[in-house]
């Protein structure tokens, strides 16, 4: 969805203003107390380490590639890497392939409704003055005015929100992981497959009442201006190979921004998880064990590796030795 909204972006308001992503990794900022709780939770679950596994049952080999949606520099260096042994795989399997992006992305330009409010209420009416007011500065900057985005569902503005104004500065911005290992695929004739269709994400999204999406769109107001800070901050964990790193820090900085009460925000963080990380995990997982005698790439985001229902785990479940390779 993110190489979707580069996209939009872009089409939206091609002309924005230059400003380099220079953000500095948060975990430096925190406190002993809230760096112990990280540890404790990452010790706590099954494979929070590693960007490259290698799971093999009897004739079948999968490698599991953790991916990073937006483009770094240092992604060059680890494909060059992987490139020898992934190019004889046999298939990649991606969440979205490029080419279902594609034809979302034209059909949506055919057709806007899936991510408007396209009748009742607009966001101008269903949040305060002052949010509003925040909220149309922060996606301003992004290059989407006023009077369009409150007709856009909240849960899409929360992906536009959730992208620092910077990356759109960034030469080849949609250039991720997921987009160099479609190019190697293509360079190898191998095969792409997705695990879901986009459609399927917008019914989880869409799953929520409007009501709903707007009171999280606005629980993220105070994070809209941290936005650097936090590609950084996931940057750096994922070229670290510290997957597990990257959700919860994030549960534990959105914890603190909400202004929930701890339970409110432990049962809203668990609802998150499942739907966008143990159901697609889950989902994927029926495609995954169709692959049988042959050499397959799994490219996920590298979110999906770890825990108790990420892949990794669901593959020992099944049978299949793991182990971690170079990445």
């Amino acid at each position: 969805m993110r190489l979707f909204l580069f996209a939009l972006l872009a089409a939206l308001h091609p002309i924005l203003a230059h400003a380099a992503c220079d953000g500095r990794d948060l975990r430096q900022d925190m406190t002993p107390e809230a760096r112990a709780e990280l540890n404790a939770a990452t010790s706590q679950m099954a494979y929070p380490e590693g960007n490259h596994w290698i799971a093999q049952k009897d004739n079948t080999v999968l490698h599991l590639i953790g991916t990073l949606h937006v483009n770094d520099p240092r992604m060059g260096p680890v494909v060059e890497r992987l490139a020898p042994t992934l190019s004889e795989a046999d298939a990649f399997y991606f969440e979205i392939t490029q080419s279902d992006m594609s034809a979302f992305e034209q059909d949506l330009a055919k057709d806007f409704s899936p991510v408007l409010i396209n009748s009742g209420p607009t966001l101008i009416d269903l949040m305060s003055d002052e949010d509003w007011a925040v909220i149309s500065k922060a996606l301003s900057a992004r290059g989407i005015p006023g009077w369009m985005a409150a007709k856009l569902r909240p849960w899409f503005l929360s992906m536009i929100l959730g992208m620092p104004p910077c990356m759109l500065q960034v030469p080849d911005a949609d250039r991720g992981m997921d987009a160099r290992l479609t190019e190697l695929a293509e360079a190898a004739g191998k095969p792409q497959y997705s695990l879901e269709q986009i459609e399927d994400l917008i019914a989880i999204f869409d799953s929520h009442t409007l009501e709903e999406q707007v009171q999280s769109l606005v629980r993220m107001v105070d994070a809209f201006d941290a936005g650097d800070d936090h590609m950084a901050t996931m940057a750096s964990a994922y070229f670290e190979e510290k997957h597990a790193e990257i959700l919860q820090f994030a549960k534990i900085y959105g914890r603190e921004a909400s202004g929930l009460a701890p339970d409110v925000f432990a049962q809203e963080w668990a609802a998150f998880e499942d739907q966008l990380l143990v159901q697609r995990n889950n989902n994927w997982m029926e495609t995954i064990l169709t692959i049988e005698n042959q050499t397959a790439v799994i490219a996920v985001g590298a979110g999906h590796l770890g825990g108790d229902h990420g892949l990794l785990q669901q593959l020992e479940r099944a049978g299949y030795q793991l182990s971690r390779a170079q990445f």
